[in-house]
């Protein structure tokens, strides 16, 4: 069997997120410390307790999902003494996911991936003035399709593809007119679902181009180590150990679009057949579903699905 874990991105957060792992872990423990040393700021409070309008901020969301994932690796790797170059192939992670994957493969540190999520999510809404742009998840169609009804409708503005999620799941983004007039050219050629998404800015297009320019600043000073199990990036839909290549990827990252239906598709190219999710949700391991079934999808968030996972190992 060949595995890649990859790592959820914003949207999973949830009010309790990681609280049971800290609960039974003091490795977990000790992740949610050193972010909340990291950022200055009691971000594991705000993870366990809410409000949810808080935790659902980007500048929040980011940092936490990171945390909770790299939890779950702490936990596999210091109770457990499980090594992810020998657990796993690949491992990859949806937008800001990427960067919780950097960190569990030891090329960007702990307090570094924190303090860089906290940037850009505060770059990533500072980019676009709230109300400017949207996003919409268009549902029931082919990329092909959704790519050319976003470029129909932009009519001078921004519109575009930036979410491949999987099959018949696209989500576009850019100026708030432009989308909703591709919602309704949706609806007009018979494509069953179309639904404004509620988040703060229109990720993953061009007007996201001041926030890569203040992370290409905050890349530049950050060290970035070769990684221990190599990345399928978002960018490139394909493997990635170059650390240098990663630091400009994660640039082009803020602009780009997340490649994730034709990431899982490389996996199967390269013989993985499970995907786990590490982390907050089970979106990751449900999209796997829709992109290819012969590839097995599940999700660890608890300690009671690592003990599961290790059992699993070792049967």
């Amino acid at each position: 069997m060949k595995r890649a874990f990859v790592f959820p991105g914003q949207g999973s957060q949830v009010v309790g997120m990681g609280k049971e792992l800290a609960e039974n872990s003091t490795h977990a423990r000790s992740i949610f410390d050193e972010v909340n040393d990291a950022l200055d700021q009691n971000l594991s409070s705000l993870m366990f307790e809410g409000p949810i309008e808080d935790l659902t901020l980007t500048s929040n969301a980011q940092p936490a999902l990171m945390a909770t994932s790299i939890a779950v690796v702490r936990v596999l790797e210091k109770e457990f003494g499980l090594k992810l170059s020998e657990l796993v192939t690949y491992m990859a992670g949806h937008s800001l996911g990427e960067y919780s994957a950097l960190a569990a493969a030891g090329t960007l540190n702990l307090s570094d991936t924190a303090r860089l999520l906290k940037i850009r999510g505060e770059a990533m809404q500072r980019a676009v003035p709230v109300g400017i742009g949207a996003m919409a998840a268009i549902m029931g169609a082919e990329f092909s399709v959704v790519e050319d009804i976003a470029a129909k409708a932009a009519d001078e503005e921004v519109c575009t593809a930036a979410n491949d999620n999987a099959d018949g799941q696209v989500v576009i983004s850019g100026h708030k007119g432009a989308v909703e007039r591709a919602m309704n050219m949706a609806k007009e050629a018979g494509i069953k679902r179309a639904i404004l998404l509620p988040v703060s800015a229109p990720f993953h297009c061009v007007l996201m181009q001041p926030a890569a320019d203040e992370m290409a600043d905050a890349l530049a000073g950050t060290t970035f180590n070769s990684p221990s199990v190599p990345i399928i990036t978002n960018v490139s839909a394909d493997v990635v150990s170059d650390p240098n290549v990663l630091r400009s990827q994660l640039v082009k990252q803020i602009t780009g679009r997340v490649r994730w239906r034709e990431s899982v598709l490389r996996m199967g190219e390269l013989g993985i057949t499970d995907l786990t999710e590490l982390g907050t949700g089970k979106v990751l391991g449900g999209l796997v579903k829709r992109i290819n079934k012969e590839i097995s999808g599940k999700s660890i968030q608890t300690m009671a699905d690592i003990e599961a996972f290790v059992i699993e190992l070792n049967l």
